[in-house]
């Protein structure tokens, strides 16, 4: 009887220790599947918030570029103006040749920054995103750099229909200037290339330059800009890749989903 109580002792234990393994196994298990989708949660969560970030931070840049724009207009072209006006004045009552032609040279000058800071000021403050298609708005702006005379512009591309959305429409057209203002600055090109082309469901830009290219880890203030176009192409969800050998210029490549 004391064996057979023992062999049932044992058999009870070992069932017991059976259970109990089973149930740590099951709850380092769920324990797992929760942690999981706990962290995919905060995932979740923290790209909705980039998002957000990203998405007010386009605001306030479209708010202030209007802005800008609207002092451009109001003020520093008003000053202009006006500084034209004196000239057009001091070359009608002066008769000294030289003088005369020196004034008519500056008043050239002061009217072509008219000219110029009128179309960046419409370019800053209209709402012509939303009634032109992307490829007429990048081939205005290329054409409004080419006329500065600092490099030539190139455009070309085969899209097959127009990009609906603002949002998208307007990301690409923003990442266009982005990139038209840098390497004019700070590229030293003789030529700007920009393709827009439409491979399937897929938007392809291309912004190439033939300047003398850079070391990213090594840039000030171009970095920023070219951070700020990566930021704008993952906020409609792109995929951003640069090039830039030394002396060779650089190569900016987006491709969104259609």
């Amino acid at each position: 009887m004391g064996e057979n109580t023992i062999i049932v002792s044992l058999i009870l234990f070992s069932i017991i220790f059976i259970a109990f393994i089973s149930a740590i196994v099951i709850f380092v298990r769920q324990y797992r599947i929760k942690k999981k989708a706990h962290l995919l949660e905060i995932h979740d969560i923290d790209e909705v918030h980039k998002k957000e970030l990203l998405e007010t931070e386009m605001e306030i840049q479209t708010q202030t570029m209007k802005y800008i724009g609207r002092e451009i207009h109001d003020n520093i072209g008003q000053k202009l103006t006006l500084a034209s006006l004196y000239t057009q004045q001091l070359a009608f009552e002066n008769k000294a040749p030289q003088i005369h032609k020196n004034i008519e040279t500056i008043g050239e000058i002061i009217n072509q920054s008219l000219t110029e800071l009128r179309q960046l000021s419409k370019s800053l403050t209209d709402d012509t995103i939303e009634h032109f298609s992307i490829a007429q708005l990048i081939e205005t702006e290329c054409k409004r750099i080419h006329a500065l005379k600092k490099c030539n512009v190139h455009f070309n591309h085969d899209l097959k229909k127009d990009l609906i959305s603002y949002k998208l429409k307007s990301i690409l057209f923003r990442i266009t200037q982005e990139f038209l203002q840098n390497s004019i600055k700070h590229a030293q090109c003789k030529n700007i290339h920009v393709s827009l082309n439409q491979n399937q469901e897929i938007i392809v830009l291309i912004l190439k330059d033939d300047g003398k290219g850079f070391e990213f880890d090594k840039v000030t203030s171009k970095g920023i800009g070219l951070k700020n176009m990566q930021k704008r192409t993952e906020l409609i969800g792109g995929k951003f890749t640069l090039e830039s050998p030394l002396q060779v210029g650089t190569t900016v490549t987006i491709e969104i989903p259609m």
